[in-house]
Order: C-alpha cells, then structure tokens, then sequence
C-alpha cells in the first residue's frame, strides 16, 4: 500500500534518501522516524501536517522496521549500524 501522491515531493525524497542511503533528515522527519508524534506535530509545515496520515503509511509499509520507531534505531540506522 503505497500512498506516495499525497505526500509532499520533498518529503517523500527525503524519505526514500533516509531509506535507501541512511541520509539523516529533517526535524519533522526525525520526529516521525522516531515516533514521537508531539514534536512531529510541533514541527510540520502545513502540507507535511496534511499528509501526516500518509507520511506514517508509507514508513509502515516501505520502510524498513530497523530504520524507524525510537530515536536509537533512528541512530543506529543513520549511522549504518542496521540493514
């Protein structure tokens, strides 16, 4: 289930980079990668508040589970430490 057209160019790019190459992003991002939905609140823009639904979709089918759910794997993804 992808939902890709509804998440903001930008982010999604961000996203795909986060996956694929373990590149560190945004506040918003790191936030959402991390689960922590206070600050992802507090941090979206208004397209990226929009597409929050979405945003969380596309982590839960696309993205490996290593790379997002705790500021630790969040860590340990960027700095290669999972697969």
């Amino acid at each position: 289930m992808s939902t890709k057209k509804e998440i903001p160019p930008l982010v999604l790019q961000g996203m795909e980079r986060y996956r694929d190459e373990h590149t560190p992003v945004g506040g918003f991002l790191t936030a959402v990668m991390e689960n922590n939905l206070t600050q992802a609140v507090g941090l979206a823009d208004t397209n990226s508040y929009a597409a929050l639904r979405e945003i969380v979709q596309w982590i839960y089918w696309e993205m490996p589970a290593p790379a997002w759910g705790s500021p630790a794997k969040v860590k340990a993804w960027i700095a290669g430490e999972t697969t």
